[in-house]
């Protein structure tokens, strides 16, 4: 095996780890909102104010008459408020409440404190090593599509 294919075993083991560690911080709200919910609140808690409600259908990859359910679910769960655009009356705006950005924010102190956990087992020179090498990973690897993350709930 020469040290690309090496390296890849590594990150493949890597990368089921981090797997895990997305799994367990989601797993306590799934009784709560469903994975494709879940990404909706996360696109929103990353956006600078309210988004239209046809950008998020695309952004999700699917139909806006089925993006309009599922913000019909978010919208009765409290999670988001949604409100005719004023520039565009034709347009909906969706939009991040506190309780949505409280689920996001849980979910993400989750998946933080466990990777810290995780972290804090390294020495400091270790930790000095995965941040260089996680830094120079995710420059290579890119921004990953909205759509090959919604499995995931991420």
């Amino acid at each position: 095996m020469d040290q690309l294919d090496a390296t890849a075993v590594e990150v493949l083991t890597a990368s089921r780890a981090l797997l895990g560690v997305v799994a367990r911080s989601v797993a306590p709200v799934l009784d709560r909102v469903t994975v494709p919910q879940f990404r909706v609140l996360v696109i929103l808690s990353t956006s600078d104010g309210p988004v239209r409600s046809g950008d998020l259908a695309a952004a999700l990859g699917v139909h806006p008459s089925t993006f309009t359910r599922t913000a019909d679910r978010l919208v009765g769960a409290g999670w988001v408020l949604r409100a005719e655009n004023p520039d565009n009356r034709r347009e909906t705006l969706v939009e991040l409440t506190a309780e949505g950005a409280r689920l996001v924010a849980q979910v993400t102190d989750q998946r933080r404190h466990e990777i810290t956990t995780i972290l804090a087992r390294l020495e400091p020179t270790e930790r000095d090593l995965v941040l260089d090498a996680m830094t120079l990973f995710a420059r290579a690897a890119g921004e990953p599509r909205v759509r090959d993350l919604l499995t995931l709930g991420v």
